[in-house]
């Protein structure tokens, strides 16, 4: 019993004395998504912000493919020491374990969440050549011309995706689904005027709406966005309780030592209440958040049974 009780005493102060001494080195920052696109952004902002508090530099890697699985792979099998940080989201968290039968790695065994740290709706936007100024008109537009509207997504069973396919249970119209390897690509389609409508995330829908390529019908917060005050919701637009939210949370290899998270998850929150970020946050449609780590866990749980339900429905199945 004395080793054991010298054993715990070594191992506690060794844990210590790393979480006092964190950070010594630069961090890496994995962005499982293409450059470009919401997870690129927030990445690229929080990084710049978390190096200036940490006194450290924070490298941003971009490491895009198979819907964010690559990236959360590699991340999932880094050192468990604090120097590297995974910003993640609902759709590689809680909707890819029911589209892959191998997805490289756990959601909830492989990592330790941080903190949330951010959320944001979608806009639906059509091509101006679409006859609809609204999502009422759009619908009344496809029921009169059943199997000829295209949507465009970033991917199957992705949000962009599910909010389609949620368009069309909840208005009853048959539109036809076009899958991309990504939002950003799908928008650009859309400029193009190959699919007529997308339910986007803000930041690559934004440049388009504003330059008048895009019109945006609709977007799917409960709120409308400070960036889009005069667009409605889609409960304002006839369709009530019509919901489409994206979170973003930061997550560390499983077995980061508990101090460090702490101290994470404390930088994190000083984050979110800088002005900068508050105002470049609300400039791209996104919500400022903050959680604890365990409520990240929790929204995770939850959000995991919600779309297995949506994806069955919608008859997606893992490949």
């Amino acid at each position: 019993m004395a080793r054991l009780a010298a054993l715990i005493t070594i191992l506690t102060c060794a844990t210590l004395a790393t979480a006092q001494s964190f950070p010594s080195k630069p961090l890496r920052f994995i962005a499982p998504f293409p450059p470009g696109g919401s997870s690129d952004v927030l990445c690229r902002l929080l990084g710049q912000k978390l190096a200036e508090g940490l006194g450290q530099a924070v490298v941003v890697e971009n490491k895009p493919g198979a819907s964010g699985n690559i990236g959360h792979e590699f991340a999932a099998r880094q050192a468990a020491d604090g120097y590297t940080l995974l910003l993640s989201n609902n759709s590689a968290l809680a909707i890819n374990p029911h589209l892959f039968k191998r997805l490289g790695f756990d959601p909830l065994s492989d990592f330790a969440p941080v903190a949330m740290v951010a959320s944001a709706g979608q806009v639906l936007v059509v091509h101006p050549s679409v006859q609809a100024a609204s999502v009422r008109e759009l619908i009344a537009l496809a029921k009169a011309r059943p199997g000829q509207l295209h949507f465009g997504s970033g991917g199957k069973g992705i949000p962009s995706h599910i909010a389609g396919e949620t368009f069309k249970t909840a208005a009853a119209v048959d539109i036809v689904h076009v899958p991309y390897k990504g939002t950003v690509q799908a928008v650009g389609d859309l400029v193009g005027g190959q699919v007529q409508l997308v339910f986007a995330d803000m930041v690559p829908a934004m440049p388009h709406i504003r330059a008048g390529k895009l019109r945006a019908l609709a977007v799917t917060t409960a709120e409308r966005a400070a960036v889009l005050p005069d667009v409605p919701t889609m409960d304002e637009s006839g369709l009530p309780g019509f919901r489409s939210v994206v979170w973003w949370a930061v997550l560390v290899p499983r077995g980061t030592p508990g101090e460090i998270i702490a101290r994470l998850n404390g930088d994190f929150a000083r984050i979110m209440k800088l002005p900068q970020v508050q105002e470049r946050y609300a400039s791209l449609g996104v919500f400022t958040e903050h959680s604890t780590p365990q409520q990240v866990t929790e929204r995770m749980k939850s959000d995991l049974q919600e779309f297995a339900k949506i994806l069955k429905a919608a008859g997606v199945e893992a490949e």
